[in-house]
């Protein structure tokens, strides 16, 4: 494996095992694509650092896990400003 590929997908290993990011928040910190990331920590990293890649496995589980409840949370967020919005639309001065 290449050095550069070996270095990056450490560096994406750690910052995801110690700010407990998803995959999508990793990619748009590093500048990459959810793919390169799920690819670096999922497969790769399983051969360069196994240790390592149990720690991002147990992160990704738990992230995995948590979706459906954060999904659930914009949502209501959403349409509470909507909700808000409706009740106080603009006033419009002519």
């Amino acid at each position: 494996m290449y050095a550069k590929q070996t270095a990056r997908c450490q560096r994406l290993a750690r910052y995801i095992v110690d700010t407990k990011s998803t995959v999508r928040s990793t990619a748009k910190v590093f500048g990459v694509s959810k793919s390169t990331v799920h690819m670096d920590v999922t497969r790769r990293l399983e051969h360069i650092d196994p240790e390592l890649h149990a720690a991002v496995k147990a992160v990704l589980d738990e992230n995995k896990a948590e979706r459906h409840i954060r999904g659930g949370n914009a949502t209501r967020k959403k349409y509470q400003q909507v909700k808000k919005d409706w009740k106080n639309p603009p006033q419009v001065v002519l």
